[in-house]
């Protein structure tokens, strides 16, 4: 604390309280060393009336071990009016040394000192040199995801809270805080939202539209993200700054459309780079359950290129020997005619009239409708809330545990239940509940947070869109991690340089899906990028490649190969 005094006297005469405190510090220390000068004088004066000489030294120390009540026995006075004045000095010696000194030392140094600790572990302002950061407005969920994803690519950021003790709390939990006022220009400027790769508001709508306006106040250029809990609140947070308007909700209904076995069998995008597409395609009842991906010969036949499944909510990487079960859901790699011929092969497969049915009404409830409704598959709705039934038609009014209500649905028949509440803990219960009411229905579920993905899993759900998630990647995606965009939850596209250990070998010899799990789905060049090329095309020396995988796979690619080749 010592070396940082003079810091914190700087610090303090800098505004007018502290330089008012100080005054008082200098006003106490001064009546009390005229106290100790005056009570020595006395004491040398009645020492001289008791026939007791003591030099002035003496008086001083005769003084202190008195205040401070350290006791004297060496020297005492043998007369009343000296012991009345040994009461005096005692009892304003416990007012002032032991009562206000402490006071004092506490209030004025100890107390601004803790404050600046505090101010440490929360400053109000991010260092003059920083910039390139994400800054983030709330802590939730959400934002918790994506910060895991920026510390894993190395981005900094910056989380902005308005209450210096939710600051330090979240310090305490590993966290990068900044405390200031959202609504206030100057916290903006103070966290440099001129330097900023982006910001991200994932608060209220009323929070992210203030956050977007005050922002763009200040920031023409940074790109600004806010979720939308409200349809109509898009107008409005584009109006007032937002770049990129976050409708979540929306995007796990189109995921959950996607993933449904009922309807169809054809493909859906979920990725673009470029000319090249990545796809969704269920294999229920095609001919492809019950083959290999080597004997569905897919790429002979219409061109596109299997770079994996999803088994369970897991992608695993395709081998010849992956076998294709009734519940699998293809990830294709292709060009756009090559993905028209494989809707063209398979749109007459997986058509039933049976609804799928849904639990829960909400905002992701009714999105998932929406996105089945324009595939033209049917639907139930089961909703406890009768304000929340919007056609008596679609809707099945009752608890989503409760048989009778589930039959009414069509559980018995469904070729899928969607589980859409926001409790995750209430989408546990009602997947293993779905499981053990039909071992072979497609169970797709919903959850807020990623840490409840393996635990919706374990309970028996097919797959499961976690919120968190979803918005990370988009946002991750939007921050156009350099050549990296993220097509599903854990799956990832990527460019990087040829690596010279691979320069003139073909996509074959090269084993890179064996070593490393990625696939290569397109090779760019000078003269363009080619989609899918075919394994036996050479790597070229001053040319690029695009690998599909997971996490995993792209971190395993990176060890074998150097990350020297990454842009």
């Amino acid at each position: 604390m010592l070396k940082t005094l003079p810091a914190q006297i700087a610090t303090v005469t800098r505004n007018r309280g502290g330089r008012r405190d100080l005054r008082l510090v200098a006003r106490f220390f001064f009546v009390l060393a005229l106290m100790i000068t005056v009570y020595s004088v006395a004491f040398h004066l009645l020492m001289q009336r008791e026939g007791q000489e003591h030099t002035w030294l003496t008086g001083f120390y005769w003084t202190l071990t008195v205040m401070s009540t350290l006791g004297f026995g060496d020297i005492t006075f043998h007369s009343d009016a000296g012991r009345l004045f040994s009461i005096v000095v005692l009892l304003s010696g416990m007012i002032f040394l032991l009562v206000l000194l402490p006071f004092t030392f506490i209030e004025f140094f100890y107390a601004p000192w803790m404050s600046a600790q505090a101010e440490a572990r929360a400053p109000r302002q991010l260092p003059s040199e920083t910039h390139g950061h994400v800054l983030l407005t709330n802590h939730d969920a959400l934002s918790s995801a994506l910060i895991r994803r920026l510390e894993q690519y190395h981005y900094r950021y910056a989380l902005m809270v308005s209450e210096v003790e939710e600051a330090l709390r979240l310090h305490d939990l590993g966290l990068n805080v900044v405390v200031g006022d959202l609504e206030d220009p100057d916290t903006w400027s103070r966290v440099r939202v001129g330097e900023a790769a982006m910001i991200v508001s994932t608060a209220s709508d009323v929070t992210n539209t203030n956050v977007a306006f005050t922002a763009r106040g200040l920031a023409k250029d940074v790109p600004i993200i806010t979720s939308a809990s409200d349809e109509a609140s898009v107008d409005i947070l584009t109006l007032a700054g937002s770049s990129f308007v976050l409708r979540l909700e929306q995007m796990i209904g189109q995921s959950f459309s996607r993933r449904t076995v009922g309807g169809d069998a054809m493909s859906h995008v979920i990725g673009e780079f470029d000319d090249l597409l990545i796809a969704e395609a269920t294999a229920h009842r095609t001919p492809l359950v019950g083959k290999t991906l080597g004997e569905s010969r897919l790429r002979e036949k219409v061109g596109v290129t299997v770079v994996g499944v999803w088994e369970r909510g897991r992608f695993a990487p395709a081998r010849p020997e992956t076998l294709i079960h009734d519940n699998t859901v293809l990830v294709l790699a292709s060009s756009k005619e090559q993905l028209f011929r494989y809707d063209e092969l398979f749109c007459i497969y997986n058509v039933s009239g049976a609804p799928v049915v849904i639990l829960g009404g909400g905002r992701v409830g009714r999105a998932t409708a929406e996105a089945l409704e324009r595939r033209e598959v049917d639907y139930r709705i089961v909703e406890v809330r009768p304000e929340m039934i919007r056609d008596p038609e679609k809707y099945v009014h009752g608890s989503a545990a409760d048989l009778a209500t589930l039959e009414k649905a069509g559980i018995r028949e469904a070729p899928t239940v969607i589980i859409t509440p926001h409790q995750d803990d209430l989408n546990v219960y009602l997947t293993i509940y779905c499981r053990q009411l039909r071992p072979d229905i497609q169970i797709l579920s919903r959850a807020t947070h990623e840490r409840n993905v393996a635990t919706l899993h374990r309970a028996g759900a097919d797959s499961v869109l976690s919120y968190a998630s979803m918005g990370a990647s988009v946002v991750m995606n939007l921050l156009k991690r350099s050549k990296i965009l993220m097509v599903a939850e854990g799956l990832y596209l990527f460019e990087v340089r040829v690596p010279a250990d691979l320069m003139g070998r073909t996509i074959a010899e090269s084993s890179i899906r064996e070593r490393t799990d990625c696939s290569v789905v397109a090779i760019r060049t000078a003269r363009g990028i080619e989609v899918v090329p075919n394994p036996s095309a050479a790597l070229p020396a001053d040319g690029h490649i695009v690998l599909i995988g997971s996490a995993e796979a792209e971190e395993r690619f990176l060890e074998i190969y150097g990350k020297s080749g990454t842009e």
